[in-house]
């Protein structure tokens, strides 16, 4: 995977160092996965990576933040850097200066952090960090202002309420979307509305499925699998760290809004139907996403499963079958 760029034709993202990990986590074998990598590097036209042009170092290197052809030397730098300081070492000093920008290639770079986490695998983090480095997406900081709500839910609907949210041309790529959103005047102060505490992650993870069991939108599902990626690293953050990551994620998904089309989350009573659903186990849902050559289908099969492990929610299992096409639509 190291041979292949971390995204291709207009920034889309290369998931396939990422799914490939994720598809062996489901139960898939060595023929399934070969059989996706050369589908998807195919379909995809995936380029090669590219060579080192200008070295960087510890002074150097946050300078060059968001430049993405810079990526090969950001690469050799964290490779310098995980060799010099191990992967515990490496993420705790260099997380806290990327969290800011963990929308970067619309979170698919923290995306491979998690899996190089998941792996424990030094040459993974240094390509992911790398990663997150080029195509780091600084959003507006926050001010400190006191916050308006402790619910991730709030500010979603608030986010729907600013007027120049309704006038954004959609792009075919999650970050840009992201970008404009962020640069809307009225935007700005939504970074400070979401008070961050110990349940901050479970209560974004609850609205996560609820969204995406609601739209079965390609962007909700980025919110529940990016809630994954996050718990994957963060017993490598600090406090501050950690609740920097979750006050830009759930930013940056307040800046999809437009992009989920306004959506409303689903009532207390039809969520509680929607749970009674007959649905397969997961053992079922991972062979049909194994079987799948949609990178998404095997990224959310296995990120449902595991944020069911340990929120307990029926509502992953039974969003995840109706992805997969096991079950009809509940929400009739």
């Amino acid at each position: 995977m190291p041979a292949w760029g971390s995204e291709f034709t207009r920034t889309f993202a290369n998931h396939a160092p990422m799914v490939l990990c994720a598809l062996a986590e489901i139960g898939g074998t060595p023929a399934q996965m070969r059989r996706f990598f050369d589908h998807y590097r195919a379909y995809k036209n995936l380029l090669p990576f590219g060579e080192p042009t200008s070295p960087l170092d510890a002074t150097t290197w946050a300078s060059a933040l968001g430049e993405r052809n810079r990526e090969p030397d950001f690469r050799v730098f964290f490779s310098g850097e995980v060799a010099r300081l191990g992967i515990d070492g490496t993420l705790r000093h260099y997380l806290p200066v990327l969290a800011p920008g963990v929308a970067a290639s619309a979170f698919h770079a923290l995306m491979r952090t998690a899996y190089g986490v998941l792996r424990r695998n030094e040459t993974d983090i240094a390509i992911a960090l790398g990663y997150w480095a080029a195509t780091y997406l600084a959003l507006p900081p926050a001010s400190g202002a006191p916050p308006l709500t402790d619910d991730p839910a709030e500010v979603l609907l608030r986010v729907t309420q600013i007027p120049a949210m309704h006038e954004l041309p959609l792009h075919d790529l999650l970050w840009q979307n992201i970008r404009d959103a962020v640069a809307l005047p009225d935007f700005v102060p939504v970074v400070d509305w979401l008070a961050i505490g110990p349940q901050t992650m479970a209560r974004m993870a609850d609205v996560a499925i609820r969204l995406f069991a609601a739209t079965q939108h390609f962007a909700a599902l980025h919110v529940v699998t990016g809630l994954h990626w996050i718990r994957l690293i963060a017993p490598y953050c600090d406090a501050d760290t950690k609740d920097m990551l979750l006050r830009v994620f759930w930013q940056a998904i307040a800046a999809l809004i437009r992009e989920l089309d306004f959506p409303e989350l689903p009532s207390e009573e039809a969520v509680a139907r929607w749970r009674e659903r007959p649905a397969p186990d997961w053992p079922e849902i991972h062979a049909a996403a194994a079987a799948s050559f949609d990178e998404h289908d095997i990224s959310l099969a296995y990120s449902a499963s595991e944020d069911m492990k340990i929120y307990g929610d029926p509502l992953y299992r039974v969003a995840a079958a109706r992805r997969l096409g096991l079950i009809g639509d509940y929400r009739i």
